[in-house]
């Protein structure tokens, strides 16, 4: 068992300079789409908030920053949200 560890952890290692090499700058589809709402900083201060705290009710300040962001550029429209 114990070569079948070091042989996957060799795996792991080829895998992991790969994936490090793919990064880039360049905005995504998905960071073209938050950078369209006019929202993205509000977005990140949302998700880094959750990443942080792990609990979504902990960033309600957050989250209500970026809901009067999205109202305000009209975004309801574009997605068919509603106020509940």
């Amino acid at each position: 068992m114990g070569g079948s560890a070091e042989k996957m952890s060799n795996e792991e290692k080829k895998v992991a300079p790969t994936q490090a090499n793919d990064v880039d700058d360049e905005p995504d589809d998905w960071d073209k789409r938050i950078f369209s709402t006019g929202c993205a900083d509000e977005n990140m201060k949302l998700t880094d908030c959750y990443y942080e705290k792990k609990d979504w009710r902990a960033c309600k300040s957050e989250m209500e920053v970026f809901r009067e962001c999205w109202k305000r550029h009209d975004n309801d429209k574009r997605t068919g949200s509603k106020d509940v």
